[in-house]
């Protein structure tokens, strides 16, 4: 599981959306636009998020996949540094926190937590996610090439979205990734696919946006008894 923490906090921040020029043309490029214009308020109002999380990671040598679920808490900052947690109930109970550039990964069965900072770890993938969610559109129109594939998508539960693709600038450390953005300009899905087809799919429910959200429930507290294993 340490493996995935930055590629749950960069799949929680795929959710964004290259910025308007030189995109698709026509009605793709109008459609592109009125998503990009939505993503920017939901942007912009987005103080706090509070929702239930799943996710899949499909590895492409082995055919198989993994299925997680658990709950995400998400403060987007002035900075670079946003405050996430998740708390992982299935397979197994796990928690990750990051605060303040460090990132803190416990496993309660084995009394043990990972501690380190989060630009170096894998984590970085993860947590790519939810800054993306926190980007100006001239943020992402550095980050992404124009959009070419756009289209209405209706997800699992009946929620109607826009499906966008994106792919990186230069030399990325994923091939690209899908977002699918609700009528509020949210987005509720994400997907990154690796250089070596590997696959996450993250999907976001039960959202409560702007909720109230203690700023200690991102600093987990440990009992002394906790091994502590930095990185």
């Amino acid at each position: 599981m340490k493996r995935f923490i930055p590629l749950v906090i960069a799949i929680l921040l795929v959710a964004v959306a290259p910025s308007y020029s030189g995109m698709a043309y026509g009605q793709s490029a109008g459609l592109v636009s009125s998503v990009l214009n939505r993503m920017e308020r939901n942007r912009q109002s987005l103080k706090s998020l509070r929702a239930a999380i799943s996710m899949e990671k499909y590895n492409a040598q082995l055919r198989d996949s993994e299925k997680y679920n658990g709950t995400v808490a998400y403060l987007p900052s002035t900075g670079r540094q946003a405050a996430v947690r998740i708390e992982w109930s299935s397979p197994q109970h796990e928690i990750l926190a990051v605060l303040n550039g460090k990132y803190t990964l416990c496993r309660p069965r084995l009394n043990m937590c990972y501690v380190g900072s989060s630009s170096k770890s894998e984590s970085g993938k993860a947590r790519g996610i939810l800054e993306m969610m926190y980007m100006s559109k001239q943020q992402l129109e550095a980050k992404f090439q124009p959009v070419q594939d756009v289209r209405e998508e209706t997800l699992w539960g009946g929620i109607s979205t826009i499906h966008l693709t994106l792919v990186p600038k230069g030399n990325a450390s994923f091939r690209y990734a899908e977002i699918w953005v609700d009528s509020s300009g949210m987005p509720v899905q994400t997907k990154i696919v690796e250089k070596n087809d590997d696959a996450t799919t993250m999907r976001l429910t039960g959202m409560e946006k702007n909720a109230k959200i203690p700023g200690d429930e991102f600093n987990l507290k440990l009992d002394p008894s906790v091994r502590i294993v930095k990185s």
